[in-house]
């Protein structure tokens, strides 16, 4: 079967779903029988997300490979239980920095390079490449139709379009505001921003409504005269309680039908069974756990920012309910923390410290690790919060009162967390993007320790992203006071892992990767299993 391309673009307001769009897609044609390859291009110039704020752009999630990319590519992997490569993260700076670096090398044998045509060839070669042995390619456009920065990904999958019309097939994603004043459902931004569509030579064949509630009659109708299109055609995607009904409500409503009849596909109905027997599970759970994250990237100004831990908080949900419990997160900040303390801290039964940079919060952070092991709740440190917690432990069991990292304070006497020599070096250029310790890294777990019981394997791989280390020189001092190294890098030099003994704590662990990176709803990751396992003993006991 030649490659069949599926365009997924947006209008009317960011932040819609197309992440959840594009992966509920993916998973549809991939129970089908496919092989997929979903695909996000960001409009921004950096060449990757990672020497973004949190607050700017949301979580920086990391593939295997290394990429520092968009937390769309988490819920790809989380939805279609398959890692995502390199190739299949796009921003407009890749593609302007490919093509200079070509032009410097001669590559276009002189000619004046300009925007049309070499631009969007880049990008299709791109698209190429990340598609490799795939039946499908499932492109998300970053932004909204109507922006300019976009108009160039548009432009490319619009010559996709004309050159294999039988081959691509364009799913509009739109949003239906109900204003709070009038208490009815709009269609005009939406039509609006087909129309947006239309003007660069773009038609839908199938348009996904965001809408709270389910479209109506009525205006599945307008919306459909807007677009050219039968009513089937347009489809319903409201609110959901759980973001993986998303797939099933697709389907309910003829999503595979619609793009194998445009793409003249003859396949049979995708198997979503596993799906909805575990979303049936989920909806008949009556017990909760409350889980504390203490955060830094979680409120700006009057708003707040969970998406900043999105892959922390879907990993919680899939272990919570794998352990037939669902999950109430408490968020705290760590910055107010460290100046008012934490009310109500003492009602939850597992806290999480989770990723993080910088001296911003710290002292939060470490007040909330202390409480946690003084208090006996379980604990799970993430990257992050694992260096906090070897901070705490150096100050209050080990009596080195002004431990620190020396990413936080460089003049600390004793730096139980410090940089990286190579980073070091990265840092004193100025070389701060694409530097860091990336991508999926081996790691020895040392016999008899919570975390071999944990994985019942010695040896595992798992994802990273960080310049400071766990202080070899102050192993001893730690070790000699109590707390187990459980994980090393297989060179010895590279602490992985840190825990507390069961008889001292009944859960105390912190990992320098980060295992919320390849949690999946039907495969969660086992440190977090284990972490909510501790947490519903925790009630009982």
């Amino acid at each position: 079967m030649a490659l069949k391309y599926i365009f997924v673009t947006g209008g009317v307001i960011s932040g819609l779903g197309k992440g959840i769009a594009t992966a509920s897609i993916a998973l549809i044609l991939k129970k089908a029988g496919f092989k997929v390859a979903p695909v996000k291009c960001d409009m921004y110039l950096n060449l990757d997300a990672g020497t973004m704020n949190p607050f700017e752009h949301g979580e920086i999630f990391v593939t295997d490979d290394g990429e520092e990319c968009d937390q769309d590519i988490g819920h790809y992997e989380r939805f279609i239980h398959q890692d995502i490569k390199i190739s299949q993260y796009i921003t407009s700076g890749q593609i302007y920095w490919h093509v200079l670096h070509k032009e410097r090398c001669l590559d276009f044998n002189g000619k004046c390079v300009e925007t049309f045509p070499f631009i969007p060839n880049e990008i299709n070669e791109r698209f190429i490449a990340a598609a490799k042995d795939a039946d499908f390619l499932i492109v998300e456009l970053g932004g909204t139709v109507g922006e300019y920065q976009n108009i160039i990904f548009l432009e490319t999958a619009r010559r996709i379009a004309s050159q294999k019309p039988a081959n691509v097939c364009f799913v509009h994603l739109g949003y239906l505001p109900i204003p709070p004043s009038l208490g009815e459902m709009k269609t005009k931004p939406i039509q609006q921003s087909i129309m947006s569509l239309n003007s660069v030579g773009i038609w839908p064949d199938i348009v996904i409504c965001r809408c709270e509630k389910y479209i109506d009659k009525v205006r599945r109708e307008k919306v459909a005269v807007a677009a050219g299109l039968p009513t089937s055609s347009v489809i319903s995607s409201p609110d959901l309680d759980i973001i993986y009904r998303s797939p099933l409500v697709l389907e309910e409503q003829g999503l595979s039908g619609l793009i194998f009849k445009k793409l003249s596909i003859n396949s049979q109905k995708p198997d979503l069974s596993d799906w909805e027997n575990y979303v049936a599970k989920i909806k008949t759970l009556k017990r909760k756990v409350k889980i504390a994250i203490v955060g830094k990237y979680y409120s700006s100004g009057n708003f707040s920012l969970e998406d900043s831990y999105i892959s922390v908080t879907e990993a919680l949900k899939h272990a919570a309910w794998k352990n037939n419990v669902n999950l109430e997160i408490t968020w705290y900040d760590s910055q107010k923390g460290e100046k008012e303390g934490f009310a109500g801290l003492e009602k939850v039964d597992g806290i999480i410290v989770p990723q993080g940079w910088g001296s911003r919060g710290v002292e939060g952070k470490i007040k909330a690790v202390r409480f946690a092991r003084e208090k006996k709740i379980p604990y799970l440190g993430l990257c992050f919060g694992m260096q906090m917690a070897v901070i705490e432990f150096a100050r209050h069991i080990c009596g080195l009162t002004d431990a620190n990292s020396t990413e936080v304070n460089p003049q600390t006497k004793h730096p139980v967390i410090h940089i990286m020599p190579d980073q070091a070096a990265y840092l004193k250029k100025h070389q701060y993007g694409d530097t860091i310790r990336l991508g999926a890294w081996p790691c020895d777990i040392r016999k008899g320790t919570i975390l071999e019981s944990i994985y019942q394997k010695n040896h595992i791989s798992e994802r990273h992203r960080h310049r400071y280390e766990f202080n070899l020189k102050f192993r001893k001092d730690l070790e000699t006071k109590g707390m187990v190294i459980s994980g090393m890098s297989p060179d010895g030099k590279l602490v992985e892992a840190i825990e507390l003994p069961k008889n001292v704590h009944p859960f105390f662990v912190g990992t320098q990767f980060h295992p919320e990176y390849k949690s999946r709803l039907l495969t969660p990751h086992p440190i977090f299993l284990e972490f909510i396992k501790a947490v519903k003993s925790k009630l009982t006991s």
